[in-house]
């Protein structure tokens, strides 16, 4: 037996019948597989960190980017494995890990099998043992850079060409930012290149190329270009209303915008808005937040709206003091003063569950405060209503040791069996949902909350359901290939069509408005020069808002890659749509009416610009080629 230090601890095993290859421990990334003859891939996963508290999801596509598997992994199985079939052909399956995940994941399938892994851009995607070895190809003329990051694992890249054997180093240090990491570039040659990474240490691995190919194999012979086909996806519209879409918003800043950045807010459009109260500042200047409520109601026209409690600096651990008392109260008077024209959510704790010990400290603010809200009629007369818990995440636990008694779900399903006539919305926050196939997860999770509160007659949620916060990350573990580019609009485009599709959210805002140092993940950038700019996700805000309705639309939908919400409003028609994948995919939709009256079809992709595209409507169908990482609206009217 031949054995070789690759990729996380390879071992190249070959026995009388076949040979196998491994990967693994994986934690964020795509494994490309192309077999040339029948295989079977096989994944097994075990516990990484809090892997009790948490589901998880492995996707399985095939090379035309349809869902071949799906693999739910429920929080009580720590451990397990799941094999599928892989079909001889040209173009690759995409075996999909999403990020952050809970558990190490481990992989097997015959050498035969071109593997390429593509890993996760600064967050960490493997964990690894020490002098792991990968192989990278570089195209003739390509500018490569190779990076990393450290994460108190991998402390070193060293890269070979295997032309000449000529070497770079690149050390990984620690940063106080999360977002700051190291990269050395790659000579640029008229030739291909073959390079030899060593990975340097033990641990966590973060390591990524740009200016070419983010993919690495276990042996040079593996390094073939990535075959993929475009894609066919066949949607059908009815005409049934499955109920609202939610209002879309975002969290604005504790203060007086300035009128510079009133454009872009404008531009933005939102509809919702999340908030902070800060007691300390408001038990000593009851009116401290009158000036910008009263702005962001009236000027900007934001007429839902939920506040968290917290001290200043965003303190999420309040108890049921005087301070705590004297600031609610003065939040009351101020939302009473704003003359009763919207709907007025309050939270008494900010991510309890992540932030108080136990359940049981969190329920005695919250009886203590809606006794306080309850006691005048005038707070409900106002627009005031009670949100609860304001969990991190729902489903799943929070980012803390003991995650599986800390889950927002559970304890909502507490204090709800408890004091449910006490509470008007069930709210959340949803974190770390990074990976684009893994969106659908938002979908889950709105469907999980209002199964928990229960349908009325006309199969709406009992109490009203609010994700008042959410973005690829929480804190400031963020990533700028997650928050500067065209990703984040994608991301933001599938979140907000995943999150509507069954018409059951009344709020869906993005956290945060503007940039904040040390917290970069706004929809706005501010210049030093004292200039607002749209970023890409952002710019996608824009031209989601100028295509949105107020009805969801039943629509079917076959495809994996691209998320489309159909959306009625009095004669109005509109499919928001957006094509996740790299591949173009070849769009038939039927259920409208041809001609479509008063109809246009824009696109939105990585230049930032939206452009109207012609498309075919005939014999009752419509169809167009929709470009890979691209968002669409089709726009008619129904009379």
């Amino acid at each position: 037996m031949k054995r070789l230090a690759l990729l996380f601890g390879l071992v190249l095993s070959l026995d009388a019948y076949a040979a196998s290859m491994r990967w693994g421990d994986i934690r964020d990334g795509s494994l490309y597989l192309q077999a040339d003859r029948a295989d079977t891939v096989t994944v097994s996963w075990v516990p990484a960190w809090q892997a009790e508290a948490n589901e998880e999801h492995l996707y399985l596509l095939d090379g035309q980017g349809k869902l071949q598997g799906e693999r739910l992994i429920k929080a009580n199985e720590t451990r397990g494995s799941q094999s599928w079939p892989l079909a001889p052909g040209a173009a690759s399956y995409q075996l999909e890990i999403p990020g952050y995940s809970f558990r190490g994941y481990r992989i097997e399938h015959d050498e035969k099998t071109v593997a390429l892994f593509a890993p996760a851009k600064v967050h960490f995607s493997a964990e690894v043992r020490n002098a792991t070895e990968l192989y990278f190809r570089v195209a003739p003329g390509e500018h490569a850079v190779l990076a990393g990051k450290f994460h108190g694992g991998v402390s070193g890249l060293q890269a070979q060409r295997v032309g000449d054997g000529q070497q770079l180093s690149l050390a990984l240090k620690p940063y106080r930012a999360y977002w700051q990491f190291d990269q050395v570039a790659l000579p640029v040659s008229e030739q291909p290149q073959v390079w030899r990474l060593l990975l340097q240490g033990r641990g966590k691995a973060a390591f990524w190329l740009d200016g070419t190919a983010n993919l690495f194999a276990q042996n040079p012979q593996q390094l073939k270009p990535l075959q993929s086909e475009p894609g066919q996806m066949r949607l059908t519209l009815h005409e049934k209303i499955l109920g609202r879409t939610p209002d879309l918003g975002i969290a604005l800043p504790y203060l007086v915008p300035p009128p510079a950045s009133h454009a872009v807010l404008d531009a933005l459009k939102p509809t919702a808005a999340s908030y902070y109260s800060f007691v300390d500042v408001t038990a000593k200047n009851p009116h401290f937040e009158d000036a910008f409520r009263q702005l962001y109601q009236n000027r900007f026209g934001i007429r839902q709206d939920i506040t968290l409690l917290a001290g200043t600096g965003r303190q999420a651990d309040l108890r049921a003091d005087g301070q705590s008392n004297s600031g609610l109260d003065a939040w009351l008077a101020g939302t009473r003063a704003l003359g009763g024209k919207g709907t007025h959510y309050i939270g008494f704790a900010d991510e309890p569950n992540l932030n108080y010990s136990s359940y049981e400290q969190y329920r005695a603010i919250f009886s203590s405060m809606a006794r306080q809200v309850r006691s005048d009629p005038a707070n409900a007369k106002a627009g005031v209503r009670i949100a609860m818990p304001a969990s991190s995440r729902l489903v799943n636990g929070p980012f803390t040791e003991n995650a599986a008694d800390k889950r927002g779900i559970d304890w909502a399903r507490r204090l709800l069996s408890e004091s449910a006539d006490q509470v008007d919305a069930l709210a959340w926050h949803e974190w770390m949902i990074r990976d684009l196939l893994a969106t659908r997860v938002y979908r889950d999770s709105v469907r999980r909350a209002a199964d928990l509160v229960g349908l009325d007659a006309k199969g709406q949620p009992r109490k009203a359901l609010l994700l008042d916060q959410t973005n690829l990350s929480s804190g400031s573990a963020l990533s700028p290939y997650d928050q500067e580019t065209h990703y984040t609009a994608l991301w933001w485009a599938s979140v907000v069509i995943n999150a509507s599709q069954d018409g059951l959210l009344s709020m869906l805002n993005w956290f945060q408005a503007a940039d904040e140092p040390p917290y970069g993940k706004g929809m706005v950038r501010i210049h030093d020069d004292g200039r607002f700019e749209l970023k890409p996700v952002g710019l996608a805000q824009q031209f989601i808002a100028r295509h949105w309705l107020p009805q969801v639309l039943q629509l079917d939908n076959d495809a994996f890659e691209v998320d489309v919400l159909a959306m009625a409003g009095d004669e109005q028609r509109a499919l928001l749509g957006v094509n996740k994948g790299t591949r173009l995919q070849r769009v038939d939709l039927s259920g409208a009416k041809c001609p479509l009256n008063q109809s246009a079809l824009r696109f939105f992709g990585a230049d930032n610009r939206s452009r109207d595209i012609p498309f075919a409507c005939e014999n009752g169908r419509v169809r167009f080629d929709l470009p890979g990482q691209t968002l669409f609206a089709l726009t008619w009217s129904a009379s």
